[in-house]
C-alpha cells in the first residue's frame, strides 16, 4: 500500500493527505492537544486540525517557535483557534506544570494527541536520569495523559461525545525484536539507539491498548490508539546527519510529504469511521497489525505499572 500508495478499506492509503482524511469533517467545539507541534508533522497536524475548527493547543517544548508557527496558521486561517503552552516531555515536573496550568484554564479536552518524539540520539538521560527516548517518547507521555485524564472524562460526560487519544507511534516498534528491557532502560554499556527508539515506540502501542482495556472496565466514553505515521524526512534525523542526507535524497521517491505523514493522525483523531474504534494500531488511515510483542496483554499491564513507578503516580 505504502509504495503504490493504493487505498484500503478506509478510502484512504498512503498518498493520501490530512486534508484530504479530514474533508468535509466539522471540528467546531472540539479542543485538541498536540504535543511536538512546532515541527514536522505536529505543524500539520495542528494547522489542518485548526482548518477543520477545532480549538488546537500546541504543546511545545520551544514556545518562540511554537508562536511563529502559530503566526503561519492564523495568517493562512484567520479564525483558527491555536494557543501555544510550553511542555519539555523529558522533565516530569515540565510535564506536571503544563496539566497543572491547563487545568486551571477550565478548558475541555476532546482529543489528545501524543506526537512528540525524539529518536536515536546518541546515549542521554532526561532531567530525571532516564534514557531520553523512552522518558520523552512514552514516560513524559504517560504521565502527561494520565494527569489529563479526569478531564477527558468530564469532557465526555458535559459534551456527550467520544474523547480520543491519538499515540504516534512507528513502524520502528519492529526495532524492539525481544520486546522490553525493563531492567536495562538506563544501561549505557548495552545501549542500542535503534532499539532503544524501537522500545519507545512499541510502549506507545502498548499504552494505548492498556489505556482501552482500562476504558473498556470504567465504561468511559474514551478511545485509545496508536499508529505509524509513514516514512518521513523530518528533524527526528538530526542526530543522523549521514541519513538525514541519504533521506533527503530517497524522499524524492519514497518517503512521504508532511502532509501524507500528518494524515493517519488526523485520520484516527477526527474521522467517523473510528467512532467507538479502540486498541488499534493504525497505518496510511487504515487499521495495520502491529508485531507479537505490541499485541501482548500482559506485556501491556508490566509496562503500565513500570511506568507507574517510574512516574511516581
Amino acid at each position: 500500500m505504502w509504495i503504490f500508495g493504493w487505498k484500503g478499506e478506509s478510502g484512504f492509503g498512503a498518498f493520501s493527505t490530512a486534508e484530504d482524511v479530514t474533508q468535509g469533517i466539522d471540528g467546531t467545539g472540539l479542543t485538541a492537544i498536540v504535543t511536538g507541534a512546532s515541527s514536522g508533522i505536529g505543524v500539520e497536524t495542528t494547522r489542518v486540525l485548526a482548518l477543520r475548527g477545532v480549538h488546537v493547543v500546541m504543546a511545545v517544548r520551544n514556545t518562540e517557535t511554537g508562536k511563529k508557527v502559530r503566526e503561519n496558521i492564523v495568517a493562512e486561517i484567520p479564525d483558527a483557534k491555536v494557543d501555544v503552552m510550553e511542555l519539555d516531555l523529558s522533565s516530569f515536573a515540565s510535564v506536571r506544570n503544563f496539566a497543572a496550568n491547563y487545568c486551571s484554564l477550565g478548558l475541555p479536552l476532546n482529543i489528545l494527541i501524543n506526537n512528540a518524539g525524539v529518536m536515536a540520539p546518541p546515549f542521554t538521560l532526561s532531567k530525571d536520569k532516564i534514557e531520553l527516548q523512552f522518558a520523552t517518547n512514552h514516560l513524559g507521555h504517560f504521565l502527561l495523559t494520565n494527569l489529563l485524564l479526569e478531564n477527558m472524562k468530564n469532557t465526555s460526560r458535559e459534551h456527550k461525545k467520544e474523547g480520543r487519544i491519538v499515540n504516534v507511534s512507528s513502524m520502528g516498534h519492529n526495532f524492539a525484536k525481544k520486546g522490553i528491557y525493563f531492567d536495562k532502560i538506563n544501561d549505557e554499556s548495552s545501549y542500542s539507539p535503534i532499539y532503544a527508539y524501537g522500545q519507545s515506540k512499541l510502549a506507545n502501542i502498548l499504552h494505548a491498548n492498556e489505556l482501552t482495556r482500562k476504558f473498556k472496565e470504567e465504561k468511559v466514553d474514551l478511545t485509545a490508539n496508536s499508529l505509524h505515521p509513514g516514512a518521513i524526512a523530518t528533524s527526528l534525523l538530526r542526530h543522523h546527519s549521514f541519513l538525514e542526507g541519504v533521506m533527503e535524497w530517497v524522499g524524492k521517491y519514497f518517503l512521504k510529504t508532511i502532509p501524507q505523514g500528518a494524515a493517519t493522525t488526523c485520520y484516527v483523531a477526527l474521522h467517523p469511521q473510528v467512532k467507538g474504534v479502540s486498541g488499534e494500531y493504525f497505518a496510511d488511515s487504515n487499521k495495520a497489525k502491529p508485531s507479537s510483542f505490541a499485541k501482548d496483554s500482559e506485556l501491556a499491564k508490566k509496562l503500565w505499572d513500570y511506568s507507574l513507578s517510574m512516574v511516581a503516580l
